[in-house]
């Protein structure tokens, strides 16, 4: 049961701590597919801002280009042209608009004010189009857009020029700059506040995750025993088949200490029976050795039902993590043994941070630390210290006395179910074997080793988190 639990713990906390990363894949990917959509959009938008900018430059050199119609004449078969334009630009040096008339043999016959200076080679094509919107340069290599209109002057094929405005390109790529500019801004900031916004609803999204993280929490530290109903009807499934999980635990752990306590009960009787039966025994002169023997084996066999009886109980929860403080409790444990080792005058030093609390339940605690300061107490001579330091997710407690200590050569056997170097005192060395077998259910360690005091050194290592 408790390896089922431990797979479901697993999961639970990668549900529980992975909505964070859950949540940072989605807006990754969302971001992703929004710098994408951008980075398609921004040429689109630049396309269609440059046709939409040159069909109005387009527009613009067509009526300009009219304007040229409307003022030439036709006399004796001569174009002619007024001194000045209705249209200013074309008076004037300086200007941008050029205006040009070109015959049907492409010979230049006409150029406005503003077109003096300009040498631009351009040739009419006459290939039957009325109208050509087109861009050319001139010998320097600076680029014009150019409209141009062939026309039948005085309804006479004769009389066939080609009308031509152009214009210079820089205005309209210095305009197409600032655009694009202005474009990478806007597209930018909205990106941001787009990202911004996606965050936020992430986030308001798997606020449900964070509250069944948060009585996963609650669950785990005992501040409540079941899952609430107050989720959406996706987790609706998970969380009652974890509160059905927890309900089967709990009850399966109190049917096994109701059945542990029915044991110990069920035993106690015979041996008392027994216990009776050699005592009587031992009043025989000729049976005192059998009396002994039996007495010795129901010792033994009192002190195996207790041990296996604390290994059963005593065990980690599946998914309750319980803490325990550790000060009051090692306070109380000591007095209790000052009383019995009295006469020894011990001295218990304690080093612990403040408000130190041990990952595991307090009865748990309660029989490992007894069996820890039981055997400093019956072994040192005088002084014993506790200390506690936590550190990279790790609780490490050291239980140290100034005794004889254990040979290097046997502190790996000590810690072995059954073995005893003391044989001075009664028992079967079944106490560190309990304390080994709470550690284990709990997924700490027991180490041993030699104490600066002199004598052992017991050292037990914990995950906090």
């Amino acid at each position: 049961m408790n390896r089922r639990w431990r797979r479901l713990q697993a999961r639970i906390r990668i549900l529980s701590t992975g909505a964070m990363s859950l949540r940072l894949r989605l807006m990754l990917g969302a971001a992703s597919l929004a710098v994408l959509f951008m980075l398609a959009l921004l040429p689109v938008l630049q396309g269609a801002f440059s046709l939409s900018f040159e069909k109005v430059i387009e527009q613009r050199l067509a009526a300009d280009a009219i304007t040229l119609i409307t003022a030439a004449q036709v006399e004796d078969g001569r174009l002619s042209m007024p001194e000045r334009l209705p249209d200013e630009e074309f008076n004037l040096p300086d200007a941008q608009l050029l205006g040009f008339i070109y015959d049907r043999r492409g010979e230049l016959v006409w150029r406005s004010r503003s077109a003096v200076d300009e040498h631009i080679d351009y040739r009419p094509r006459y290939e039957g189009r009325t109208t050509e919107f087109l861009r050319v340069r001139d010998a320097e290599g600076i680029e014009y857009f150019a409209y141009d209109v062939e026309l039948h002057l005085a309804g006479r094929r004769d009389n066939a020029f080609s009308f031509v405005t152009m214009q210079p390109t820089s205005e309209y790529l210095s305009l197409f700059e600032e655009f694009r500019r202005q474009l990478y801004l806007w597209l930018g900031s909205g990106l941001l506040v787009l990202l911004v916004l996606l965050w936020l609803g992430l986030t308001w999204g798997f606020r449900t995750l964070k509250r069944v993280s948060a009585e996963l929490d609650a669950v785990e530290l005992g501040q409540r025993e079941r899952l609430s109903d107050d989720h959406p009807r996706e987790l609706l499934r998970l969380t009652r088949s974890l509160n059905r999980l927890l309900d089967s635990e709990r009850r399966q752990r109190e049917q096994y200490r109701n059945a542990l306590g029915d044991l110990a009960h069920s035993l106690k009787t015979p041996l008392t029976v027994l216990q009776g039966v050699s005592d009587t025994f031992s009043a025989q002169a000729h049976s005192r050795a059998q009396a002994q023997i039996m007495r010795s084996q129901i010792e033994r066999m009192s002190q195996q039902i207790s041990y296996q009886l604390q290994r059963a109980s005593l065990g980690k929860s599946g998914l309750v993590r319980h803490r325990a403080e550790l000060e009051p409790l090692l306070t109380s444990l000591c007095s209790t043994l000052d009383k019995v080792y009295r006469d020894k005058h011990v001295e218990v030093e304690l080093q612990l941070p403040s408000s130190c609390q041990v990952p595991m339940e307090q009865g748990a605690l309660m029989e490992l630390l007894g069996n820890l300061l039981e055997n400093a107490y019956r072994l040192c001579l005088q002084h014993i210290r506790v200390s506690a330091n936590i550190g990279d997710g790790d609780l490490v407690l050291s239980i140290e006395d100034d005794g004889p200590g254990v040979p290097l050569d046997q502190q790996a056997r000590i810690i072995r179910r059954g073995e005893r170097l003391d044989g001075q005192h009664p028992g079967q060395g079944i106490g560190l074997a309990v304390v080994k077998d709470i550690l284990d259910s709990y997924g700490g360690e027991l180490s041993l080793g030699e104490s600066p005091l002199g004598g052992a050194a017991f050292q037990i290592r914990l995950r906090t988190d």
